[in-house]
């Protein structure tokens, strides 16, 4: 689950999750784009039905330019830009039906890697958490299911209805050592702030990814925050 922690007033941020392609990803950029630049083109170049999923196959890699790169390739390149993974931890999306996808933007790595300067990026679980007063905590966790056909594996280790649970008590641990806060959620998960010190918003946001096209389109989540 992605995680941003902004303190002393935005003096210092952290980046953190638990999916070890996405944070190498943001790694790789933050410490030298043009390795990466190189290896998408190479990717671009030969993208084809076969070629993606022989990349896709390509499960256990070494070098973290490489892991970076098959990272975007595959998440440019897949069913709707899904991030899905078995229980091994093994990316298993499909391709998806685009004509010229853009695998290499070179603009937005660049300036994505600008960005990342003096950023704290790492692997991490969220219950490692540490902040307290004038600190900010945004969460971004894998919903709570709307239905039986949702999943919440993003990463090798799922995230169910115990981590769902310890994400509100540490909330919860946060509002008591005075840091502020911000979650979104399904709209399914209102019941599970129902705690006074939780205010939630209900928003529109589009949902692009769905087994039924009824399902698609905007649909409601909660903004959940102390403040």
């Amino acid at each position: 689950m992605p995680y941003v922690i902004c303190r002393n007033g935005g003096g210092q941020f952290h980046l953190s999750d638990v999916n070890f392609d996405l944070i190498n990803t943001y790694q790789v950029i933050k410490r030298d784009p043009g390795p990466l630049i190189s290896k998408l083109r190479q990717h671009a170049a030969k993208h084809s039905k076969d070629y993606y999923y022989k990349i896709r196959s390509q499960h256990h890699l070494d070098d973290r330019v490489e892991i970076a790169a098959r990272f975007i390739y595959l998440n440019k390149t897949c069913y709707n830009g899904l991030w899905r993974v078995n229980s091994k931890g093994e990316f298993n999306v499909p391709i998806g039906s685009y004509k010229n996808p853009v695998i290499c933007d070179e603009t937005a790595l660049r300036a994505c890697h600008i960005v990342l300067q003096g950023i704290d990026v790492r692997m991490r679980d969220f219950r490692e958490l540490q902040a307290g007063r004038g600190d900010f905590v945004y969460f971004d966790p894998p919903y709570q299911p709307l239905d039986k056909t949702s999943f919440t594996r993003y990463a090798k280790a799922d995230f169910g209805p115990r981590e769902q649970e310890a994400l509100r008590d540490l909330c919860l641990a946060l509002h008591d050592r005075g840091a502020k806060f911000m979650l979104s959620n399904s709209d399914t998960s209102s019941t599970l702030y129902d705690n006074p010190i939780f205010r939630i918003e209900i928003v529109k946001a589009p949902r692009f990814v769905n087994s039924k096209a009824s399902g698609r389109g905007a649909v409601n989540e909660l903004l959940i925050r102390n403040y």
